[in-house]
């Protein structure tokens, strides 16, 4: 890397159960107002825009060009998207800046997933030969790997009961939680996962400002530093995979640099209980770490937003002071597949 890039604003909706009188760039656009004013800048300013959505999730082809609307592509402006989460449109932005093409970037993504079932539209990212035929629904696959990591000793049901009373208490202080506080852990929806181990259904957006080198010192307090970041994929096929680990995310993470020094928080992208015991493992995360202190994906799982929410939320952390060296995850499709790690830093104190 030859030049410093930091997140310098984030911004996020309350998220919400549904949000049918609101269409995407009505929800959209006052997170985008929001991430703008926070550090001064116009749209006019912003040298390069990126945006993570999903056309499933929206019923419709090219979905995303009704969310510029929202940010104003004329005059005409440098613009991208991808069919990710916003995660992902962070990675595009940033390899952008480290160019030197430009020197800030806008990054935004939302999703909608009331409208339909998102268990199974998230069906379709599945191999199309083998699997997808057969229905199979992303609870259905959260249970398989929560099943395997009960037979391999890695958890039980208290455990990943106590996972998400944890997660869902520490959302009990972030106003843009879904669900915070004491939340029953319910009936089970598929066997062994109950529904406080799985994530709630609902709808949001948000939106991050990078910056390049000195222009991010003087947009923001305390920027925070990208010092690493990468992301891996694991094989397509669910049958050739180790359900109980992720080596993706522990090579993802090991290219970031997040195994050099400790760090103090991490935002993990875990959608189900059982998820987070796969990336602890994963990425040697021990009792020290403050895992998930916004609730994570348990308290608010926006589709297509939510991996961008843990960067965000992390990078808020170093700009308030209250985390030095942070870790923040986004992951892609069934149990764990496609795993993005970011490594984040504040200025010495």
């Amino acid at each position: 890397m030859t030049r410093d890039i930091a997140v310098v604003a984030f911004a996020q909706t309350g998220h919400r159960r549904t949000s049918e009188e609101l269409s995407e760039v009505e929800m959209l656009m006052p997170v985008l107002h929001e991430v703008l004013g926070e550090t001064g800048l116009r749209t006019a300013d912003i040298g390069f825009t990126c945006s993570g959505s999903s056309d499933y999730l929206a019923g419709r082809a090219f979905s995303f060009t009704l969310a510029l609307d929202g940010v104003g592509a004329w005059p005409p402006i440098s613009e991208s998207h991808v069919e990710m989460d916003g995660a992902w449109a962070l990675y595009e932005a940033w390899t952008k800046l480290l160019t030197g093409d430009a020197d800030t970037a806008l990054v935004y993504a939302y999703g909608k997933s009331s409208p339909g079932s998102v268990r199974d539209v998230l069906s379709r990212q599945l191999d199309p030969y083998y699997v997808a035929p057969l229905w199979p629904d992303s609870v259905a696959l959260a249970a398989l790997q929560a099943q395997a990591l009960i037979d391999a000793g890695d958890t039980d049901e208290p455990a990943l009961a106590a996972v998400g009373a944890r997660s869902r208490a520490a959302a009990a202080d972030n106003p843009h939680a879904q669900l915070r506080g004491p939340v029953p852990r319910g009936d089970y929806l598929v066997r062994p996962l109950r529904t406080g181990d799985c994530p709630p259904i609902g709808d949001g957006a948000a939106a991050v400002i990078l910056a390049a080198a000195e222009r991010a010192r003087d947009l923001c307090a305390r920027p925070a530093w990208i010092r690493g970041l990468d992301h891996r994929i694991e094989a397509h096929a669910l049958g050739v995979r180790d359900l109980t680990d992720s080596p993706s995310t522990r090579l993802a993470a090991e290219r970031a640099g997040a195994f050099e020094r400790p760090v103090d928080t991490a935002e993990l992208h875990a959608p189900f209980a059982s998820q987070e015991v796969v990336l602890r493992k994963a990425l040697r995360l021990d009792d020290g770490v403050r895992v998930n202190p916004s609730g994570g994906a348990l308290a608010a799982n926006p589709v297509m937003a939510a991996g961008l929410v843990r960067i965000g939320e992390a990078a808020a952390r170093i700009h308030r002071g209250e985390s030095d060296r942070a870790l923040a995850h986004a992951t892609s499709g069934p149990c764990l597949q496609q795993n993005l790690v970011a490594v984040l830093e504040g200025d010495p104190r």
